[in-house]
């Protein structure tokens, strides 16, 4: 017996397990990169490549745990979602190193 809810389109809603789930590997993966840099138990490289590859895992687990992706997508649409995100991650990501690489030039030459 599943307690997961659908829409009269046939769209899942998941259940409160698959929430709870979700939630707990949310937390857990933001706590681990957390203490790894209030501990500094790793160089500074490594630590950031942690960061980063924990950040990507989350937002998996955002996007099936509670945007409820999977592959039963009609129309493709959770393909197109999936899609938007990674540009939308990818634009963020880039543009920011870019710009804190751009300041930290900056402001070592003058």
């Amino acid at each position: 017996m599943s307690h997961e809810h659908t829409t009269p389109a046939g769209e899942s809603h998941g259940s409160t397990k698959s929430y709870i789930v979700g939630f707990i590997l949310s937390a857990v993966l933001t706590l681990i990169p957390f203490g790894l840099v209030m501990y500094g138990v790793l160089p500074k490289p490594v630590t950031l490549l942690l960061i980063v590859a924990f950040a990507v895992i989350q937002i998996v687990v955002q996007l099936v745990y509670f945007l409820h992706m999977n592959r039963h997508s009609e129309s493709g649409w959770n393909l197109m979602s999936f899609i938007f995100t990674v540009v939308i991650v990818v634009i963020v990501v880039v543009l920011s190193i870019w710009i804190i690489w751009n300041m930290h030039y900056n402001m070592m030459i003058h």
